[in-house]
C-alpha cells in the first residue's frame, strides 16, 4: 500500500486512511481488504486511461448528465450514475460487497450505449471503458486478488436496437440557424429553441438513439409553424451556393472508427480547459466561425471561403501528432475540400438558379431614383389603411423570372395593431418586432423610415437621415401566437445578418431626453363588462398580405415581463389662497385723486404676490400727476387681451375672488360701486414678473423624435391613381397631379376688411400664387415655341424629295414578285400537279402559327398588367369606419 502511495494516482479520488490502516466496519459491509484495493485499481485504470491520440474515453463519464440540459435523458435512463459516484461510494465505504462495485462500473456502460447511437463517440467510449474493465477484472484474478466468479461482468439487460440515423439535411440546418442569436433570449416564445441551440453545442456522444429527443420534436413543430408565419427566403447567390456545396460535402466522410470526421472540427477547444491550444494556434477557427461568416455574408469569394477551410485544418495537423486520428481526418477532409471547391467552381453559374427562378440581387435593387437594400427601413403599402403604411425592414432582395424584383421585409407592428393587456404602456411612436416575413413587390414601397432601439431612441437621432421622415422605437418581440410582448434584449439579434455587425452615427441631442409612456392607443375598446378570466380577444383581419385592420385589448392579468403601468403624476401640493388685498382708496379727503404710498408698494403681499395686482377703481390716473415709475393704468381688459407676461393658475384666481370683497369709500359725497375685478389683467410695474412659458422645450411624454410637422401632404403614386380622375380634379394637386392634403388651415389670415365678411388668404399666399401663375404662364410659352419649332422640322422633312423612296418601292415589289415566282416553282417541282394546294396548305400553317404568337404575346402583356395593379389600392371600395374600431360610436 505505501508503495501504491509512492507511485501516486492521476485517479481524481480522496484517499482515505481507513483504506490502510482501519479494519473494515463488519456492521456495514462484508468487503475485504485487499477488494477495496482492487475497487481502487480498477477505477484507477478507467481513469488514466488514453488511446494512442490522447483522448480520454473517461471524461464524459466523469460527472452524471446535466438535468437541466438534457431533461430526456431521466426519462430513458432508470437509474443514472457517474464515475463520480463510484468515487463517492469508495471513499466512504458504502459497498457491501466487490460484486456491488463491478455493477456500478458496468451500469455506466450499459447506461451510455442505451441512451446514444452506435456511431456517437459516448457509445464508442463506453465500449472502451467496458473492455478495460474486463480486461482489469481478468489480471485482477490472475494475481489472486479476487476470486475467478467476480472476474464475471453482471448482466443488465439487453441493449436496444438503434433506429435508424436521422439523415442529415444541411440546408434544414442553415435554416433553422437563422435565429440563433433570437434564441439566445429565452422568451415564452423561444424557450424550446434556446434548449434546443445549447443541446447542439455538447458533445457528440450524447446523441440519443432514437434520433430525436422530445425536446427536438417539439421544436421541429415550433419550427414548421415559424415557416408558416413566415421566414426570409432562401435567395443564394452562385458563390454561396458553391461554398453551401462544400460545407455540406465534408460533413459526410467517416474515418475507420465509424466517426464523422468533421466532428473534431465543430468548434473551438474551451479556453479555459486548453489554454495551451490558444498559445500555439495563432488564428483558431472551426466550422462553427466559418458557417457563421458565411452566414452573414463574410466571404468574397469561395478562395476567401478555402483560406479559413485550409487555415482550420492546417491548425489541427500543426497542433496534434502525426498519427492521431484527428491529424488523418485533417489530411484526408483538406483534400476533400480542395477537390470538391475546384469542382463546384468549375460548373456555370445556370445550375445554382433558386427556387422559383429567384435571381439574387446581393448589391440592391434601384427603384425610383432610390437603392433598396438589406438591412433598410421602408414604409410599405398597406391595403388594410392607407394612412398606416407598413413599419418593415429588408431581408432580402432578389429579381424573379419575368424580371420582377422583389423584396422580403420583417413587419413590425404598431400598437393598436396588437392585441395586448390593458394596462400595457407604450412610448410614443413605437412599434413592435413580429414574426411576418413577407414577400413584397419593388412597387409596394412607400418612404423610407427609421427603428430605433428603446435605449438610444432618448439619446438622438440617426445623423443624415431626413427630418420629414419618421422615426420609430422598438422595445419588444410580438408573439402574435400567445399574443405576448416580450422584451428584447439584444438588439442585434432583430437585425439581418448582413448588417449586424454594423452600427449607424446618431446626431445627439444636448442631453438625454426623458420619453414618457402613454395608455395603449385601444383602451376604450375595453369592455365595460371585462373580467380577467374572459378569453383572449382577437384581432381585426382584413386583405392578406397586411397587418390586421386594428388589433384588441384585455383584462387579463399582466404578464411577468410586463412592466407595472407607470405612476400618475402627483398634483402639486395646494397653495394657501393670499391674504385678500387690502382696498385702498385713491380719494382724498377733498375728493381727488390720490396715489399710493410707497411702503404700502414695498409690503411683503405687494412685492411678492402670486397673481396680478388687483385694482379698486377703473378710473384713470390723471397723466400729469402720475410717478415716473408707473405708467397709466388701462381700462379692464379681458384674457384674450391680457398683458401679464405669464398665465396664472385658476384655481388661484377662483379662490381670490371668494374672498375679495369690494369695499366702498368713506365719502359721503362719492358712492360709486367699486369696478368689477380683473384677475386676467395686472398694470404694468417696475416689479418683477413671471417669466414667460418656454414653448419649445419638449413635453414629458411627447415623441422626441417626432419629425416636424407637415402643411401639405400627399398619398403614394399607387394610391393617388386609385382616386378617379374626375374626382381628382376637383381637389389642389402638385406638378404631378396628387391631390394635396393640408393638415391646418392658413394662419396668416388677413382681417375681414367687413363686419362679417369671410376670411381670406395671406398676402404671402397670395404672391406666391401669383409667383407661380407667371411661372405656368413663361412654362406653357416656352413649350408653345418649342413644339412650333418641332411642328416646323417635321414639314420640312417631309417636303424632301420622295424619289428614292419610290425607287426603293418599286425594286421592292420586284423581289418579291421574284420571290413569289421562285416559290411557286419550288412547289411545282416537289409536288407537280397539285402544288397549289401544298401552298395554300404551307400558308394555311404559317398563319396558324402566327395566330398562337400573338395568342401568346397578350397573355404575356396581360400578366405584366395585373402585376403592375397589384400595387394599387382602390378607394371606391371599402374602408375603415370609426365605428368598426370604437364601440362607442
Amino acid at each position: 500500500m505505501d508503495a501504491e502511495k509512492e507511485t501516486g494516482s492521476a485517479t481524481p479520488i480522496l484517499e482515505s486512511t481507513e483504506t490502510d490502516n482501519a479494519q473494515p466496519d463488519q456492521d456495514r459491509s462484508q468487503v475485504l481488504d485487499e477488494e477495496w484495493r482492487s475497487m481502487k485499481t480498477i477505477l484507477d485504470t478507467l481513469y488514466d486511461h488514453r488511446d494512442s491520440s490522447g483522448h480520454d474515453p473517461s471524461k464524459i463519464f466523469h460527472r452524471k448528465v446535466n438535468k437541466r440540459l438534457i431533461p430526456d435523458y431521466y426519462d430513458v435512463i432508470a437509474e443514472p450514475i457517474a464515475l463520480s459516484t463510484l468515487k463517492a461510494k469508495l471513499s466512504t465505504r458504502e459497498y457491501k460487497s466487490f460484486e456491488e462495485f463491478v455493477r456500478d462500473a458496468t451500469l455506466i456502460s450499459h447506461n451510455a450505449q442505451t441512451y446514444n447511437r452506435p456511431e456517437a463517440q459516448a457509445f464508442l467510449d463506453a465500449l472502451t471503458l467496458k473492455g478495460l474493465l474486463e480486461s482489469t477484472l481478468k489480471r485482477l484474478a490472475s494475481e489472486g486478488s479476487i476470486k475467478p466468479e467476480q472476474a464475471v461482468l453482471p448482466d443488465l439487460g439487453e441493449i436496444p436496437a438503434a433506429d435508424p440515423a436521422p439523415v442529415e439535411e444541411e440546408e434544414e440546418d442553415d435554416e433553422d440557424d437563422e435565429d440563433d442569436d433570437e434564441d439566445d433570449e429565452p422568451d415564452d416564445s423561444d424557450e424550446e429553441g434556446g434548449r434546443k441551440k445549447r443541446r447542439r453545442g455538447r458533445p457528440i456522444g450524447s446523441l440519443k438513439r432514437e434520433g430525436m429527443s422530445k425536446d427536438d420534436a417539439a421544436l421541429k413543430g415550433d419550427a414548421d409553424s415559424r415557416k408558416k408565419r413566415g421566414r426570409p427566403p432562401r435567395v443564394d447567390t452562385p458563390m454561396e451556393a458553391r461554398i453551401k456545396a462544400v460545407l455540406k460535402g465534408i460533413r459526410k466522410p467517416k474515418n475507420d472508427l465509424g466517426q464523422i470526421m468533421i466532428h473534431h472540427f465543430e468548434k473551438l477547444p474551451d479556453k479555459a480547459t486548453m489554454p495551451e491550444y490558444f498559445a500555439e494556434i495563432k488564428e483558431p477557427i472551426a466550422i462553427e466561425l466559418i458557417k457563421r461568416k458565411q452566414k452573414r455574408k463574410k466571404y468574397q469569394s469561395v478562395d476567401h471561403f478555402m483560406r479559413d477551410i485550409d487555415t482550420m485544418f492546417n491548425n489541427a495537423k500543426m497542433y496534434n501528432q502525426d498519427e492521431s486520428q484527428i491529424y488523418k481526418d485533417a489530411v484526408f477532409l483538406q483534400k476533400e475540400a480542395q477537390k470538391l471547391a475546384e469542382q463546384e467552381k468549375k460548373k456555370p453559374d445556370a445550375e445554382y438558379v433558386m427556387e422559383e427562378g429567384r435571381l439574387p440581387l446581393p448589391n440592391g435593387i434601384l427603384h425610383n431614383g432610390e437603392l433598396w437594400k438589406v438591412g433598410d427601413w421602408v414604409h410599405i403599402q398597406n391595403p388594410n389603411d392607407v394612412t398606416k403604411p407598413i413599419v418593415a425592414q429588408i431581408y432580402r432582395t432578389w429579381q424573379d423570372n419575368e424580371g420582377q424584383e422583389w423584396v422580403n421585409a420583417c413587419w413590425y407592428y404598431r400598437p393598436e395593431q396588437t392585441v395586448h393587456q390593458f394596462e400595457k404602456h407604450f412610448y410614443p411612436n413605437e412599434v413592435v418586432k413580429t414574426g411576418q416575413y413577407r414577400d413584397h413587390h419593388i412597387d409596394e414601397i412607400v418612404d423610407r423610415c427609421f427603428v430605433m432601439f428603446f435605449t438610444r431612441y432618448s439619446r438622438g437621432r440617426p445623423r443624415h437621415f431626413p427630418v420629414d421622415k419618421e422615426v420609430y422605437v422598438c422595445e419588444a418581440r410580438y408573439n402574435e401566437e400567445k399574443h405576448k410582448l416580450n422584451k428584447i434584449k439584444t438588439w442585434a439579434s432583430c437585425l439581418p445578418d448582413e448588417v449586424r455587425d454594423k452600427d449607424y452615427e446618431m446626431d445627439l441631442f444636448d442631453g438625454l431626453r426623458k420619453v414618457k409612456k402613454v395608455e395603449s392607443p385601444l383602451l376604450h375598446m375595453l369592455k365595460e363588462d371585462a373580467k380577467d378570466s374572459d378569453e383572449l380577444p382577437k384581432p381585426r383581419w382584413g386583405v392578406e398580405n397586411a397587418p390586421p385592420i386594428v388589433g384588441n385589448i384585455h383584462k387579463g392579468p399582466r404578464d411577468e415581463n410586463q412592466s407595472p403601468p407607470p405612476e400618475p403624476t402627483p398634483s402639486p401640493p395646494p397653495q394657501p389662497p393670499p391674504p385678500p388685498p387690502r382696498q385702498i382708496s385713491n380719494l382724498s379727503a377733498n375728493g381727488t385723486p390720490g396715489y399710493r404710498r410707497n411702503s404700502e408698494l414695498d409690503s411683503p403681499n405687494m412685492r411678492n404676490t402670486a397673481g396680478p395686482q388687483i385694482q379698486s377703481s377703473t378710473t384713470p390716473l390723471p397723466a400729469n400727476n402720475a410717478p415716473s415709475s408707473y405708467s397709466q393704468q388701462q381700462p379692464r381688459q379681458y384674457s384674450q387681451q391680457s398683458a401679464s407676461p405669464a398665465p396664472v393658475p385658476h384655481t388661484q384666481y377662483g379662490q381670490q375672488s371668494s374672498t375679495y370683497q369690494p369695499q366702498s369709500t368713506h365719502s359721503s359725497h362719492n358712492q360709486s360701486q367699486p369696478a368689477n375685478v380683473d384677475h386676467y389683467s395686472a398694470p404694468q410695474s417696475r416689479y418683477p414678473q413671471y417669466p414667460p412659458t418656454n414653448r419649445s422645450a419638449p413635453h414629458v411624454g411627447t415623441n422626441v423624435n417626432a419629425p416636424r410637422s407637415i402643411e401639405a401632404y400627399h398619398l403614394s403614386d399607387s394610391a393617388n391613381l386609385s382616386i378617379p380622375e374626375d374626382i381628382r380634379e376637383q381637389f389642389h394637386r402638385d406638378e404631378q397631379g396628387r391631390v394635396l392634403f393640408f393638415s391646418a388651415p392658413p394662419l396668416d389670415v388677413l382681417p375681414p376688411m367687413k363686419k362679417g365678411a369671410a376670411l381670406g388668404h395671406s398676402l404671402k399666399y397670395r404672391a406666391e400664387k401669383i409667383r407661380r401663375a407667371e411661372m405656368q404662364k413663361k412654362k406653357a410659352e416656352t413649350e408653345n415655341v418649342q413644339k412650333e419649332a418641332r411642328k416646323r422640322k417635321r414639314e420640312s422633312e417631309m417636303q424632301k424629295p420622295r424619289a428614292f423612296m419610290l425607287i426603293a418601292e418599286e425594286r421592292l415589289r420586284e423581289e418579291v414578285k421574284e420571290i413569289e415566282q421562285g416559290t411557286d416553282q419550288v412547289y411545282e417541282a416537289e409536288y407537280g400537279d397539285l402544288w397549289q394546294e401544298a401552298k395554300h396548305t404551307g400558308l394555311e400553317n404559317v398563319k396558324s402559327m402566327q395566330r398562337s404568337h400573338e395568342r401568346a404575346r397578350i397573355e404575356v402583356e396581360e400578366r405584366a398588367k395585373k402585376m403592375r395593379e397589384r400595387g394599387a389600392v382602390s378607394l371606391k371600395k371599402g374602408g375603415v369606419f370609426l365605428d368598426d374600431v370604437d364601440p362607442r360610436y
